[in-house]
């Protein structure tokens, strides 16, 4: 089993106009309400690849007993905390004519610091019986910074793969406990070392230094660009495939997914980081985040570029 932990899940929405117009009326051709946030999409893209996954975090209100029914009916097994404060929407708007796609943000609300020792709690119970414990996202304003870090040592502790897709302090925080891996992109990784990385071999030295403050594996990803990948002994480059992109919010979070799925069935990282990058591009392919079909990575992985540095 993969426990994917993440504490600002989201009701998702995505809007297909033909044209928007700034300051008009504008009537959406489709509507698609689902399920998202960063640890609830890596959650279904490793249960469309055939894992066992079970999700935990914070829901709250109508729309996190949406969620709940959501997951359920996706064959995800979870155990969230309840909270009072109600779980956000996020939109995302297409327009068909300029070909953009912007994502509107609902930030989370805080919640109380019993909560956090309530899902402190489930994450021990259920690390026990998990081979990765995947913590993706933000947390929610005000929570503990080193909440990653708790859970990557609690991953140790249950000999799991401890996996963190998070930026800032909250993943220097988790440096702290020797993750398993690390997977920021390269904005997040700029944020996180302080400086602007323009080029390769910045990123490279960048990655070394996430490597050194504790990083077992740390994997890069730039959007289109290519990703790069550490291990500690070899760097490697990874083109995704080039597909006509559909909505590409949420690759990241599949790239994470497909990571985790290839680590944890023994291959090395540049493998992982093949198939990673196919559930990047399959993602890309649909409208809703993280619901990618397992057929379309199976045949994209072929076309991916994996070189060694």
């Amino acid at each position: 089993m993969i426990l994917c932990i993440g504490t600002t899940p989201a009701a998702q929405r995505v809007m297909v106009f033909n044209q928007l117009l700034n300051d008009e009326v504008n009537r959406a051709m489709t509507c698609l309400d689902g399920v998202a946030g960063k640890s609830v999409n890596v959650a279904k893209v490793l249960r469309a690849l055939g894992e066992s996954v079970h999700a935990t975090g914070f829901l709250g209100g109508d729309r996190g007993k949406e969620i709940l029914a959501a997951l359920e009916a996706r064959g995800i097994s979870s155990d969230f905390v309840g909270v009072e404060a109600r779980t956000r929407q996020c939109i995302t708007v297409i327009d068909k004519s300029t070909g953009t796609i912007t994502e509107l943000v609902e930030e989370s609300r805080p919640v109380s610091p019993t909560d956090y020792l309530r899902l402190l709690e489930i994450i021990r119970a259920r690390a026990s019986g998990s081979c990765s414990l995947v913590m993706s996202g933000t947390i929610t304003p005000g929570g503990p910074v080193d909440f990653y870090r708790q859970c990557t040592l609690i991953a140790h502790q249950a000999a799991a793969l401890p996996v963190v897709d998070a930026q800032g302090p909250v993943l220097l925080e988790a440096l702290n406990a020797r993750p398993g891996l690390v997977k920021p992109n390269r904005t997040e990784l700029a944020a996180t070392v302080g400086h602007e990385l323009k080029d390769e071999p910045g990123v490279i030295s960048a990655m070394r230094q996430l490597r050194d403050l504790g990083a077992e594996r740390v994997v890069v990803t730039a959007g289109q660009g290519p990703t790069l990948a550490f291990d500690g002994r070899t760097v490697w480059r990874i083109q995704s495939p080039s597909v006509t992109a559909v909505n590409p919010i949420g690759s990241g979070d599949a790239f994470t997914a497909g990571l985790v799925w290839r680590l944890v069935h023994g291959d090395d990282l540049g493998e992982a980081c093949r198939w990673a990058a196919a559930a990047g591009a399959a993602n890309a392919l649909t409208l809703m985040a993280g619901e990618l079909q397992r057929a379309d990575v199976e045949a994209l992985a072929a076309a991916v570029v994996v070189e060694r540095l």
